[in-house]
């Protein structure tokens, strides 16, 4: 699963948020929890938490229906 998220995250969210000056690193899981640290523009953004919820989790559950949640550290 672990291989899966990575290529989701290299291949369709990190060129969407490059887009915008910003960018993400996955940290590991949490059971069911992808852990992930914004970086760059999207770092302390005041829409982060939407980046995340709309954006990541949206598109990974769309792969991988057994994540719960995207969790910031």
């Amino acid at each position: 699963m672990e291989d899966k998220i990575k290529t989701i995250i290299e291949e369709k969210i990190r060129p969407a948020l490059q887009m915008d000056g910003g960018d993400i690193a996955y940290m590991g899981m949490d059971g069911n929890k992808v852990k992930v640290q914004l970086q760059g523009a999207c770092h302390g953004c005041p829409s982060a938490q939407i980046t995340l919820q709309m954006g990541v989790l949206r598109l990974l559950k769309e792969e991988i229906p057994e994540i719960e949640d995207v969790v910031p550290v």
